[in-house]
């Protein structure tokens, strides 16, 4: 869609100069039967200049060829408006780029939305944490947990105050949906308070791309999900089974941070040998789910009883399942995982997800 785009606006940005050639007597343009001014003639080269920037800008994909893109087509509305016997069609050509510009300062306002929360949430946090985990901050803890963190290689670290990760995904968004959508992702994490923000974006089909972003703070859940990050299609907030639900996602993805593990927040409670039960609460919100490992005290999976839905009535049985995990960062973490709920006629697997990058204790939250 973005090479088509391009070609358009490249094309109709090339139209333009031969309105400057006309003027200047270099080539006589006969799709204008009246004459131009070289006056007008300099309207109409910085016209296709400006068109052609915003060519170029899109090949590049930057987030800013919007502005260029409404520069140019207020400059070639006024030519055709002066012109308009002989260049009136220009205009719907005008208006499918200018659709495309809304679309563009849409997607960059989403973008920059999500960045300054983003920026908030980090200046809030308190990002310095010197204490070092030692086998006996461990103590009070389930065996399990103490395992999983002796094996995760979270003893003699620090305790992580913040963590950055970016995801490959493919999604269902539907449990009848028999093909996966591939999108990516970017999530941001603090300990001190505990918080996060989730980007997505993927795409419906070859046109219509989705975009969405999840976010737990001061103990409150926020969901979004936008049609070309323009057309708000779902959205939650201000509401208690959102919270709890938004709270248990925060409790399962400590798995990437397993230092979280020690939080004031959290309370352990053993089930057997290989897992145990974790609640935490913070701020008014509360929810638990069950922490499950191997017998090496690797984590295999998180199940608890979740909200799908603002809506719903009672909670649905929700599994993360670890896939496949490595080291990072010497921290031995799930890199792929699953996730999936429990539905009347079958288990609904909606997610997998691949960590691309992860990196823990920031110093500065970009704003770029």
């Amino acid at each position: 869609m973005r090479i088509v785009l391009t070609i358009l606006i490249a094309i109709h940005g090339v139209i333009h100069l031969f309105g400057f050639l006309k003027a200047f007597s270099i080539f006589e343009f006969n799709a204008i039967s009246h004459p131009i001014n070289k006056a007008f003639g300099i309207i109409w080269l910085f016209t296709f200049l400006f068109f052609t920037i915003t060519s170029v800008l899109l090949i590049i994909q930057s987030n800013y060829w919007w502005i260029i893109g409404i520069i140019a087509i207020i400059l070639s509305q006024f030519l055709i408006i002066n012109y308009w016997s002989d260049a009136k069609l220009g205009t719907a050509v005008n208006v499918i780029i200018l659709l495309a510009t809304i679309i563009g300062y849409s997607n960059f306002n989403f973008k920059e939305k999500i960045k300054r929360e983003r920026i908030e949430q980090f200046e809030n946090s308190q990002i310095k944490n010197e204490n070092i985990v030692t086998p006996k901050s461990l103590l009070d803890l389930p065996l399990i947990i103490q395992k999983w963190l002796t094996n995760s290689g979270t003893i003699g670290k620090k305790v992580i105050s913040n963590v950055y990760i970016t995801q490959e995904l493919q999604l269902k968004l539907k449990p009848e949906q028999t093909t996966w959508k591939n999108g990516s992702a970017e999530q941001f994490f603090t300990m001190q308070p505990p918080a996060f923000i989730w980007n997505i974006n993927t795409k419906m089909n070859s046109i219509l791309s989705v975009s969405g972003r999840d976010k737990f703070k001061d103990g409150k859940g926020e969901m979004i999900i936008k049609l070309l990050s323009l057309i708000p299609v779902a959205k939650a907030k201000d509401n208690e089974k959102v919270n709890q639900a938004t709270l248990q996602r925060y409790l399962a993805e400590i798995v990437w941070f397993p230092s979280a593990s020690l939080s004031q927040y959290l309370k352990w409670e053993n089930i057997d040998d290989y897992s145990a039960r974790a609640t935490m609460e913070y701020n008014g919100a509360k929810g638990s789910g069950e922490f499950h490992f191997d017998t090496e005290g690797n984590f295999e999976k998180f199940v608890s009883m979740r909200y799908k839905d603002s809506d719903d009535t009672e909670p649905t049985k929700w599994t993360v399942k670890a896939t496949k995990s490595e080291e990072r960062n010497g921290i031995k973490i799930p890199v792929e995982c699953e996730a999936s709920w429990e539905l009347e006629n079958g288990t609904w697997i909606w997610l997998k997800l691949k960590i691309t990058d992860i990196q823990y204790d920031i110093k500065k939250m970009s704003d770029g």
